[in-house]
């Protein structure tokens, strides 16, 4: 199936998927949203895929390469009054049926913001497990500035990342945060030159992928939802997960790799 609005490709266990509209800097539509999905759901179960990686790509304009993550919404298309107020709905809940699968995804996802991320972008970005920024890379949420609201789980993701305060600052200003401010704020895990970025990204993932798939699958399970449970319950329900990991070839695999003093090599089974 062609994909015209996300590139994708699987190298080291690694899926890579880039947003591909640079003309218009990456901004979402329903067709982009579509391809997002649907990639996501055709290697949920793809034993091969074991780290997810979300990017934007770049426009060559005059010779000169511009970075972009994604812009946020298609405002083009949102100004032109185009949809009804039912079609509205159903983009909204296009765009948050995207965040909540990045958000439950079995497998970790990184968002690799290599440029300029706004709005959408930023609802993406933040839905996943971690955000990784390039040293030329921003982000904000705009939407108290253009009269519309953020979405995408942001009033949920964001407070657990910084507080509530600082959420809502950036959501009432809008302030633009350079990689500095962000990876300080926590919004962010780290930044790195640009040079470097796609392959220091990679190398983080590889570090996951390597790792046995049963097990992150149910370290991100339980740590998502460990905020909304009493300590006796988070206990009780770790108490199954190693059980649950006891009864895997993983795990087998786990113990006589390290009795053997060599590198595991896990199936996810």
């Amino acid at each position: 199936m062609d994909y015209k609005t996300v590139k994708h490709e699987i190298n080291r266990g690694i899926l890579t998927l880039r947003l591909n509209r640079p003309e218009r800097m990456n901004a979402v539509n329903e067709e982009m949203y579509s391809d997002l999905t649907q990639l996501l759901q055709k290697y949920r179960e793809d034993d091969e895929v074991r780290a997810v990686i979300l990017t934007g790509s770049a426009r060559i304009k005059d010779g000169v390469e511009k970075q972009a993550f994604c812009a946020g919404a298609d405002l083009k298309k949102h100004s032109a009054g185009e949809r009804t107020p039912a079609q509205k709905r159903e983009y909204i809940e296009q765009a948050h049926e995207t965040t909540r699968l990045f958000y439950r995804y079995p497998k970790p996802v990184i968002a690799a913001v290599n440029g300029p991320a706004r709005g959408a972008g930023v609802e993406m970005a933040v839905a996943c497990d971690f955000l990784i920024m390039s040293d030329e890379a921003t982000i904000a949420f705009p939407e108290t500035g253009l009269g519309t609201f953020v979405g995408g789980g942001v009033t949920f993701h964001l407070p657990l990342s910084i507080g509530l305060m600082k959420a809502k600052e950036l959501i009432y200003t809008g302030r633009v945060l350079d990689a500095e401010a962000a990876v300080n704020l926590g919004i962010a895990l780290c930044a790195y030159p640009m040079s470097t970025f796609m392959n220091n990204v990679i190398e983080f993932a590889a570090v996951i992928a390597r790792k046995a798939p049963i097990s992150i699958a149910m370290a991100k399970q339980h740590l998502q939802r460990s905020f909304l449970l009493d300590l006796e319950t988070v206990l009780q329900l770790e108490t199954d997960a190693i059980l649950a990991c006891m009864e895997t070839e993983d795990w087998q695999e786990g113990v006589k790799s390290f009795a053997e003093r060599r590198n595991p090599e896990y199936r996810g089974r």
